[in-house]
C-alpha cells in the first residue's frame, strides 16, 4: 500500500504516518514547513521530506492513498495533481475510520477533557493487556506515538475532534467515526471561526450522537444542559448512559475517590479530572471491563502531556503547565490547582493565541474565568493578531472582559521577568497555553524558577 501525506508535518499527521510506516506501508509525504517535535519524530522513522515545499512531481498514479492534512490549501499543487489523476483523497479522520471500519469504535468528544478521557481509557486498556488501536491528542506515558494501528486488535479507541476534517472536508472530524460506544464530557463555545454561533457549534455534537451505529452506547455528563437536550433526542435504540460528578475527598495535598467504603488515592486532582474518571469508567464498563479492575488501574494515571503536567516542584511549590486556553478549561483548571493546594498562593497566567480568544467578541467569554487564583496573568502578541489578520484588541479590553485581579501583557519577556522577582515560596505556578508565549522554553522556566 502506497500512501501518500499532503502536510505531514502536523500533529495528528505525523502519527498517523508514522503508524501506518509501522505496520508495513510504504509512506511519503510533504509540507512546506515542520516544527519540532514532527520534524525529530519524522526524522526518526525515515519519513521525514528531503526538502521543503511542495512537490506535485510525487503525485502519481502508482500510489494507492492520498492523505491531506488541515494545514495544506485548496489551491496546493499536489492536492490539483492528486484531483487531476483521480487518486482516492482522505482526510486523517476519513482514513482512521477506514482503517478501523470493521473494529469496535470508541470515540471520546467534548469541548474539554477529551484528551484526557481518552488517555484514561488508553491506560486501563494497556493496563489490563487489552490490545487496541488508537488516535490521542496529547503524548501518554508507555505510548511511543499519538496513533496506533495494527491487524490485530478488535477495538479502536479515538479521541473525536469537532474541528474541520480537511480544506476539501469541512465535516468536523468526529462526524467520521460512526462509533459503537461513545462519551461526551460537556459543550463550551468553541472555534468560532467556523461555528460563528454557539447554535451551530451545538448543533455538530447533536449531529454527532445521530451518528451513533446502531445499538450503540453514549456516555454523557449528565451537569452539562446542553448534554441533558441532546440525551433527550437519541434514537430507541441508543443506550442512554448519564454520569456525574463522583464522591471524593482531599487530604495533605492528595485527592482520592470514595466508592462505598472503599478509597483510591489518586495521581491526578481537580474536579473536572474526577469527572473524567466516572466517564472513562463507564466506557470502561460498556468494553467489559469491571470496576475493581477500573480503579486499580486508573490509580496509577499520571495524565497526559500538558495536562495539568507538573514540571518543576520543591517542598513548598509546583509549577504547572496546561494546555488550558477556552474559558471553560481555565476556570476548570484554575479551580482544581487552588483546590488542591489551599493553603498555597495561586499565581496563574494564560495566553490568548487562538483565533477565537483573540477576537474582540469572544473575549466576553472570559470574564472571572481566572477568579480562583489568587494573581492571574494574561498574555497575548499583537503580531499573532496581525498574523491572524484580526481585528486589533487594546490591553484594557482584555483586562474588562477577564475582570478581577487580572495584570495584562504584551511583552512576554517582561511578564517572564515580573515573574522571576517574585519569592516562590508556598506559590504554586500555573501556565497556561495552546501556543509558548512567543517562543519561550516554558519547562525550562519553571525548573529554573524553583531551583
Amino acid at each position: 500500500m502506497r500512501v501518500h501525506f499532503i502536510a505531514i508535518g502536523g500533529s495528528a499527521m505525523h502519527n498517523l504516518a508514522i503508524a501506518l510506516r509501522q505496520k508495513g506501508y510504504n509512506v511519503s509525504g510533504s509540507d512546506d514547513e515542520i516544527f519540532e517535535p514532527s520534524k525529530s519524530r519524522l526524522d526518526k522513522y525515515n519519513l521525514l521530506p528531503k526538502v521543503e515545499g511542495w512537490q506535485p512531481q510525487l503525485i502519481n498514479s502508482d500510489l494507492d492513498v492520498i492523505i491531506l492534512g488541515m494545514h495544506a490549501r485548496t489551491d496546493n499543487p499536489e492536492l490539483l495533481r492528486a484531483q487531476e489523476l483521480g487518486l482516492k483523497i482522505y482526510s486523517y479522520p476519513e482514513y482512521l475510520y477506514e482503517q478501523t471500519k470493521n473494529k469496535k469504535r470508541v470515540v471520546i468528544g467534548g469541548s474539554h477533557g477529551k484528551t484526557t478521557c481518552t488517555s484514561m481509557v488508553m491506560h486501563v486498556l494497556k493496563s489490563l493487556e487489552v490490545k487496541f488501536d488508537y488516535m490521542v491528542g496529547a503524548k501518554i506515558d508507555g505510548f511511543e506515538t499519538m496513533v496506533g494501528l495494527n491487524n490485530d486488535t478488535e477495538i479502536a479507541i479515538f479521541e473525536g475532534d469537532e474541528y474541520l476534517s480537511s480544506p476539501i472536508d469541512l465535516r468536523p472530524k468526529f462526524h467520521h467515526y460512526r462509533p459503537h460506544i461513545a462519551l461526551l464530557t460537556g459543550v463550551a463555545w468553541d472555534h468560532i471561526n467556523v461555528f460563528p454561533t454557539f447554535d451551530a457549534y451545538v448543533n455538530q455534537f447533536k449531529i454527532f450522537a445521530d451518528s451513533l451505529k446502531k445499538n450503540a452506547s453514549l456516555v454523557y455528563f449528565v451537569e452539562d444542559e446542553y448534554l441533558r437536550n441532546i440525551a433527550t433526542t437519541l434514537r430507541d435504540d441508543i443506550k442512554n448512559i448519564p454520569y456525574q460528578t463522583p464522591a471524593y475527598l482531599i487530604e495533605e495535598n492528595c485527592t482520592s475517590l470514595i466508592c462505598y467504603e472503599d478509597i483510591f488515592p489518586l495521581k491526578v486532582f481537580g474536579e473536572h479530572n474526577l469527572q473524567n474518571i466516572e466517564g472513562a469508567r463507564l466506557v470502561c464498563n460498556e468494553l467489559g471491563i469491571s470496576n475493581t479492575n477500573f480503579y486499580k488501574s486508573i490509580a496509577s494515571f499520571n495524565g497526559s502531556a500538558r495536562r495539568l503536567e507538573t514540571i518543576a516542584e520543591n517542598d513548598t511549590s509546583t509549577v504547572y503547565y496546561d494546555f488550558a486556553h477556552s474559558p471553560s478549561k481555565l476556570k476548570a483548571t484554575t479551580q482544581a490547582v487552588k483546590e488542591q493546594f489551599d493553603s498555597r498562593e495561586l499565581i496563574a497566567v494564560m495566553e490568548l493565541h487562538t483565533f477565537s480568544s483573540l477576537k474582540k467578541e469572544f473575549l466576553v467569554q472570559y470574564k472571572n474565568s481566572m477568579k480562583a487564583a489568587d494573581k492571574a496573568f494574561v498574555y497575548y502578541s499583537p503580531k499573532t493578531i496581525e498574523h491572524k489578520k484580526l481585528i486589533p484588541i487594546t490591553e484594557a479590553q482584555v483586562k474588562d472582559a477577564f475582570g478581577g485581579n487580572v495584570e495584562v501583557y504584551t511583552n512576554s519577556d517582561l511578564m517572564f521577568d515580573n515573574l522571576k522577582a517574585m519569592k516562590w515560596e508556598h506559590k504554586n505556578l500555573l501556565i497556561m497555553s495552546s501556543g509558548n508565549f512567543s517562543g519561550k522554553d516554558i519547562k525550562t522556566f519553571g525548573q529554573q524558577l524553583l531551583a
